[in-house]
């Protein structure tokens, strides 16, 4: 982050110090801002934000201990009366004014480019791509993970500073108003909008609400900005209109400005063509596993091209990394030709089925295709047909063998059974562990396994002792 001082932190957030703060407005805070009092080093300041398990104010002392400069706080911490403390009456709120403050600051030297990106799948994948890309031409910064919503987006903003040439901000939804709160805060001159599908379904109550919430980003976009959208989702066309920003396309659509064609997927990853807008070709050989990684790739491609970056150093970068993020399509050969597709850190329908078609497409080479799921979750009223309708699906793919996990998750077993009056080519385990010994024990060489599931049913772990065992 920028340096700051306590009297320009005060007024950024509108804080009231307590006095120690008073006595030391010239006080410089030259680290990082942390929510978490261990991650707090020299000359940091320290969000004492209530959580949902523990309340930073709580650790307010040790974060100085650590290094902080200051604390912000809801209520001033008595222990620590003779720290310097400045008080907001919302600490998450005070954390988007610091951000939006910083921002508008490093906006003034007009070299920073700040690209938003949201959509209901691929945020997290094509932010790791533009990260691979951009810091091939500048200095980056990327959030961590999927550090996308109120706190973590502005946690990632603050990491920028002067010598910053592009920040990718990961923009989720939250509910309406929550893309629309990340884009003012953020002001992107490039907004990427990815894909509406049903990811958060049942939260939103469905996909026009979820298309209604994504387009928030598109509506934040000036006439100087770009937008680069999805020309093969008909909401994500729907958006142009709700901006005067120069318009970017790209997908697999006859009229998109950069298109893929000539898709091939193999167990060493995902190949495809690449055309730009002035008719060059290029072949680009992904590492990835997914046919539905090209589409990150052709909004990371689409966008380094507009800011004028190389176009074999962008590809060259992308063909650079092995995975997309741990637990997302995370690829291992076992030593005993055992292959695992660990792809279980989130979950909607529409990622279930890519990754599904994804395991299928490899099975055409004879080798024995085995999925292990568990549940989608905020899916809603949704939640019984989508998992029905994955089961049946995994049998239209004809994918030999389906483990279901978790009750949540049962009706994937239910449908795979109706769909296909199958003979134990459908078992559903109620707990991790028993799923895990039933697997171990079936497992054969040149088996494909894909382990599937949100976040929440914990069947990633499944996936990494899976990675670990050898016949």
């Amino acid at each position: 982050m920028i340096d700051i001082s306590l009297r320009d932190l005060a007024e950024a957030i509108g804080a009231e110090p307590n006095l120690a703060a008073a006595e030391n407005l010239d006080l410089i805070a030259t680290g990082s801002v942390e929510t978490d009092s261990r991650l707090v080093a020299q000359g940091a300041i320290f969000f004492a934000k209530p959580g949902e398990t523990t309340d930073g104010h709580l650790f307010v002392a040790s974060a100085f201990k650590t290094g902080a400069v200051a604390a912000i706080v809801e209520h001033f911490v008595e222990d620590s009366a003779h720290l310097p403390q400045l008080r907001v009456r919302n600490g998450v709120a005070a954390l988007g004014l610091l951000a939006k403050h910083v921002l508008e600051e490093l906006a003034k030297t007009g070299s920073l480019v700040v690209i938003g990106v949201t959509g209901s799948n691929g945020k997290t994948t094509t932010k790791n791509m533009l990260r691979e890309i951009l810091q091939t031409a500048g200095e980056t910064i990327a959030p961590i993970e999927s550090y996308n919503n109120e706190v973590g987006a502005p946690i990632s903003m603050l990491k920028a500073d002067y010598q910053t040439r592009y920040l990718v901000v990961e923009m989720g939804a939250g509910g309406s108003g929550s893309i629309a709160y990340l884009a003012d805060i953020a002001k992107p001159n490039i907004g990427v909008m990815l894909k509406v599908g049903l990811a958060h379904v049942g939260e939103f109550g469905g996909i026009e609400t979820t298309a209604q919430i994504k387009s928030e980003l598109a509506s934040a976009l000036g006439p100087d900005d770009i937008f680069v959208y999805n020309a093969d989702d008909g909401y994500v066309r729907e958006m142009v209109s709700l901006n005067q920003a120069e318009k970017i396309s790209f997908g697999t659509a006859a009229d998109a400005d950069y298109r893929a064609t000539n898709l091939a997927l193999s167990i060493d990853g995902t190949a495809f063509e690449m055309h730009w807008p002035d008719a060059a070709i290029s072949k680009v050989n992904l590492r990835i596993l997914g046919e539905h990684h090209v589409m990150n790739a052709l909004a990371s491609l689409s966008v380094a091209d507009q800011l004028g970056i190389n176009r074999a150093n962008a590809i060259a970068a992308l063909e650079s990394m092995a995975l997309a993020e741990r637990w997302r399509m995370q690829v291992t050969h076992r030593s005993d030709g055992v292959t695992i597709i660990n792809d279980a850190y989130n979950a909607s329908p529409d990622s279930t089925r890519a990754a599904l078609q994804t395991l299928a497409q490899l099975g055409k080479t004879g080798r024995r295709t085995i999925a292990i799921l568990g549940e989608m979750a905020e899916l809603g009223e949704a939640s019984k047909t989508e998992h029905d309708s994955i089961g049946r699906f995994v049998v239209r793919l004809n994918i030999d063998q389906l483990v279901v996990v978790g009750e949540a998750a049962r009706l994937i077993h239910s449908g795979a059974v109706l769909e296909g009056s199958w003979d134990r080519e459908s078992i559903f385990f109620d707990q991790i562990d028993k799923a895990f010994e039933a697997v171990r024990e079936m497992l054969e060489p040149g088996d494909i396994v894909l382990v599937k599931s949100s976040k929440s049913a914990n069947l990633r772990h499944l996936g990494d002792k899976l990675m670990e065992v050898r016949s």
